[in-house]
């Protein structure tokens, strides 16, 4: 049994293989395809999942979103580490 990966803000996370963003035209909404799976992305879940990109780390995305957003970042981080916690659990990000 693997080890649970656990998010903090040093991590870099990514879609994990065979997991993709695409935009439904069924829809009319942002999702991540994952194997059997599907997940509708609110807006806010689009902009983290979209700035997921294998070389940004956690603290740099949330900096990110604080600017972006003139958002405190300790509610950023705490959201955005919950929603990347349950994705990675799930299988569907990779840290």
């Amino acid at each position: 049994m693997s080890e649970r990966a656990l998010v903090g803000e040093a991590s870099v996370p990514r879609l994990a293989r065979g997991t993709r963003l695409q935009f439904d035209k069924h829809r009319e909404q942002w999702i991540v395809q994952a194997p059997e799976r599907l997940f509708v992305l609110d807006p806010i879940a689009l902009e983290i999942v979209q700035r997921c990109d294998g070389v940004a780390s956690v603290g740099a995305i949330v900096d990110g979103l604080a600017a972006k957003f003139d958002a405190p970042r300790d509610i950023i981080l705490r959201d955005v580490n919950t929603m990347l916690q349950d994705f990675a659990d799930k299988g569907v990000m990779s840290l």
